[in-house]
């Protein structure tokens, strides 16, 4: 009995600190929802809410890289996943899968340039995570993996004329990272998991937040445009497959530094310990 009584003390820690890292590791993307919902509820400005949305995103950035949540090359590559998004912006709310109804001078084509930071807050999430949680990974398929995500990115900019392919992407996503796992360090415990079921929590607190930041007036769905509506669960699926979009572009981005790169495949450690809350790297 004392030894389960230790063992769940033990695990309930683990958790606890899992909980912390991943907190620090939202640092950027919770500031951005919160500068979001913030400012819904002041009063009339003369600056657009957008606008103001934007300078304040600036100015995270900028706050985040002086107390060191990014590194120089987190910031670069969070710029370019940033990029990519409001492209993906464009392409969807042209489309009106989606929209930003409030009038603002930053707009481009109905979306607002702030737009981006939503796909840089989850950038700026993985480079954390990996730094944070020192995430390794084996059996990772380069390649096949980043053609797969490419895959997914044009699809989710195309279905709308040709057929929608992400239940067959999801299945090839899962083919290419067969085998394939990350590794993270909780507490200096050793820790893994499918790099797959990776992509599929994260997904799911992507969706979280997305009702979060409809709710915050972020963007709104059709269904949302006369009153806010949770967002619809499929939503959190296509989350799960564009993580992949952003995965493959930080791993890619990142150079590989010998004994200090977080994110490229190192050889098993020599000693593993074993959790009752996980299975082992």
């Amino acid at each position: 009995m004392r030894r389960t009584m230790k063992g769940l003390g033990h695990a309930t820690l683990q958790w606890v600190r899992f909980g912390v890292v991943q907190a620090r590791c939202c640092a950027f993307a919770v500031a951005l929802l919160a500068g979001v919902a913030v400012s819904g509820l002041l009063p009339r400005l003369p600056v657009a809410r957008y606008d103001l949305v934007l300078v304040y995103g600036v100015l995270l950035t900028l706050l985040a890289r002086k107390v060191g949540w990014e590194s120089r090359h987190d910031t670069v590559v969070i710029a370019v996943c940033h990029v990519v998004g409001l492209l993906f912006e464009l392409v969807k709310v042209h489309l009106g899968s989606w929209s930003y109804p409030e009038h603002a001078l930053t707009k481009i084509a109905g979306v607002p340039l702030y737009g981006g930071f939503m796909y840089a807050a989850v950038a700026s999430y993985v480079c954390r995570a990996r730094r944070l949680l020192r995430l390794r990974y084996t059996r990772y398929r380069a390649t096949i993996t980043t053609l797969v995500a490419t895959a997914i990115y044009v699809n989710f900019l195309t279905h709308h004329w040709i057929p929608d392919m992400r239940w067959p992407l999801a299945v090839a996503m899962i083919a290419a990272t067969f085998g394939s796992r990350v590794g993270f360090t909780v507490g200096g415990h050793r820790y893994g998991m499918p790099l797959a079921v990776s992509f599929a929590l994260i997904g799911f607190f992507l969706w979280v937040a997305e009702n979060a930041a409809t709710y915050a007036g972020a963007w709104s769905y059709p269904q949302q445009l006369d009153g806010w509506q949770p967002v619809p669960l499929t939503k959190f699926g296509a989350w799960s497959l564009l993580i992949s979009v952003t995965f493959v572009l930080v791993e890619h981005l990142t150079p590989v530094r010998p004994g200090t790169c977080p994110g490229r495949p190192v050889p098993p450690p020599r000693q593993e310990v074993v959790s009752d809350s996980f299975k082992t790297d």
